[in-house]
């Protein structure tokens, strides 16, 4: 059955951990944030986990990063980087959250690439005038910028964790 994080359609205190991989940014975060609380057994964990794409540090990710603003066609909108600490902690208080952040490398040949980049919800189908140039841009960028056909993509992957506090009425309210 279809379930959204703000529906999931599981039963009151039935999980330890709710996790969400890339996700969070499209949630709408006061509907969900109950949901998990009314799903979470007593003492269980939310962690959210993503990768930041780097966007300088390298030729390749910095040609990326252009070929990205210049055929996506939301690309500013949709991006999860507008997810702050900041908008992560207010979604965990009043209670805690942990932050932790580790390098990670996935080296793609030019198949692996391409479904990399249409795997983003952003970037433009099939049939749409600008996926074309971008595919050849990308063919480009990996055969100008790659070893043996292979490229390198750097990301800070973050998690968050914490256990989520019932908010009291006065603290909702005081946040607006």
């Amino acid at each position: 059955m279809p379930a959204t994080a703000e529906a999931t359609t599981l039963p009151d205190a039935s999980v330890d951990l709710v996790a969400a991989g890339q996700a969070f940014h499209w949630f709408d975060r006061e509907p969900a944030r109950a949901e998990f609380l009314r799903i979470l057994r007593p003492g269980g964990w939310v962690l959210l986990v993503w990768n930041k794409r780097r966007k300088i540090g390298t030729p390749f990710m910095e040609a990326y990063e252009r070929l990205l603003q210049r055929w996506s066609v939301d690309y500013a909108e949709v991006d999860h980087e507008r997810v702050t600490d900041e908008v992560v902690a207010e979604f965990f208080a009043p209670g805690p959250v942990e932050r932790r952040s580790f390098e990670t490398r996935e080296r793609m040949d030019l198949e692996a690439t391409r479904g990399r980049l249409e795997s983003a919800s952003y970037v433009p189908a099939p049939g749409h005038r600008n996926h074309a140039p971008m595919i050849e841009e990308l063919a480009g960028m990996v055969a100008r910028h790659g070893t043996a056909g292979v490229v390198t993509y750097e990301y800070d992957t973050v998690a968050y964790f914490g256990r989520l506090v019932a908010r009291t009425r006065g603290a909702a309210a005081a946040r607006g």
